[in-house]
């Protein structure tokens, strides 16, 4: 009977030991990434909001861990803001964490409630942020089913417009119940009705026709200007 061989497979200590050495490589290798902290960041969109306001709301001024960082968790933070309207976070190369932000747009102080009116219907009182707005104030008080028509309105109303206006006030009469008030910062005064209120954004051209005279604008009825001497 013939006898059966078995050949002896020799492992080779030096590919073990390489073996063993790419894996400790790549663990440590993983790890190290793992580890490695935001390496700065990229906030897109703000104009009244500070850099660190925002790092501040989503917990990152410690720079956490660039890719343990969960971008959803981070922005659902930032969004408890009500200065804030929308959030989005990319990750990009060399650890750089670019934030994109879009402002809640502040439309107007209401002194009958003592807080500045957003264009999403937020309200916050005055605070570090918010007494740095350039918005005007409304005088006086406004029905209800009148003030959301008066946001509405106000959001048609254009940033570098909004700026020029001081005051509002409500002023129906026997005719109009939509009826408002505009004090202008150059002392000019404009009456409007919630369904113009987007004709204020031509002030500017209007005003260089007035050949600098003070007067009151109407543009609730009609478009006449009547000169106060």
């Amino acid at each position: 009977m013939a006898k059966k061989i078995v050949k002896k497979t020799k492992i080779k200590i030096v590919n073990l030991l390489l073996v063993l050495l790419v894996l400790v490589g790549l663990f440590f290798g993983v790890s190290y990434c793992l580890k490695q902290p935001i390496h700065g960041f990229l906030i897109k969109g703000t104009s009244y909001l500070k850099d660190d306001y925002i790092l501040e709301l989503g917990d990152l001024k410690e720079y956490p861990a660039f890719l343990l960082l969960d971008k959803g968790k981070t922005c659902k933070k930032i969004l408890k803001s009500p200065y804030i309207d929308s959030c989005k976070i990319h990750k990009k190369w060399d650890f750089l964490l670019e934030i994109d932000v879009e402002e809640n747009k502040p439309l107007f102080f209401d002194t009958s409630k003592n807080k500045y009116v957003f264009h999403l219907k937020e309200q916050v009182g005055e605070d570090a942020i918010s007494s740095e707005f350039r918005v005007p104030r409304l005088l006086n008080y406004v029905p209800d089913k009148k003030y959301k028509k008066f946001i509405a309105g106000m959001e048609k109303v254009e940033d570098n417009t909004l700026s020029k206006i001081s005051d509002i006030e409500y002023q129906p009469n026997e005719y109009d119940k939509d009826r408002f008030l505009l004090y202008m910062d150059d002392g000019n005064m404009v009456y409007l009705t919630l369904t113009k209120f987007k004709m204020i954004n031509h002030y500017t051209e209007v005003y260089s026709q007035l050949e600098g005279h003070k007067g009151i604008l109407y543009l609730d009825s009609g478009n006449h200007f009547k000169i106060m001497e």
